[in-house]
């Protein structure tokens, strides 16, 4: 596999030291996942995984819409639920508020570790939010 070399100058030394750090903060919440998971038994696992790939399925609220899409557009009536779950702010304060208030279940702290670390990978890989008509956002 070659590597397009004007596609690789193209790319910024301010955004490779972000993707980094968001593949870095998915590798620590996929781990702690797996601890969650390993430490809380296959419920709390479950549950990581679940949450792991919940937020693509944002993707099925206009599957119908998706065949009359341009390549790499998302169907506009999805834009707002895929946003929303692909927002890092939300599990961030979940796993605030689980830990300051008196509820306790481990699965619940294991998808949401699950959950950041879908949104970090993607992030990590060049997948962000998206415009109101669909695209991702420069």
């Amino acid at each position: 596999m070659s590597v397009n070399a004007s596609a690789v100058a193209t790319i910024k030394p301010l955004a490779v030291i972000r993707r980094t750090a968001w593949l870095l903060n998915a590798l620590f919440w996929s781990a702690f996942a797996v601890l969650e998971g390993v430490n809380h038994g296959w419920l709390a696992g479950l549950f990581a995984l679940a949450f792991l790939i919940a937020p693509d399925l944002t993707f099925l609220v206009a599957v119908r819409d998706a065949p009359h899409m341009s390549k790499g557009q998302l169907p506009p009536r999805a834009v707002p639920f895929y946003n929303t779950a692909h927002r890092a702010l939300i599990p961030v304060a979940l796993i605030v508020a689980y830990t300051v208030l008196p509820f306790h279940w481990a699965p619940v702290f294991a998808g949401l570790c699950g959950w950041l670390a879908h949104i970090s990978y993607d992030r990590a890989f060049g997948y962000g939010l998206r415009t109101k008509e669909g695209f991702q956002r420069a």
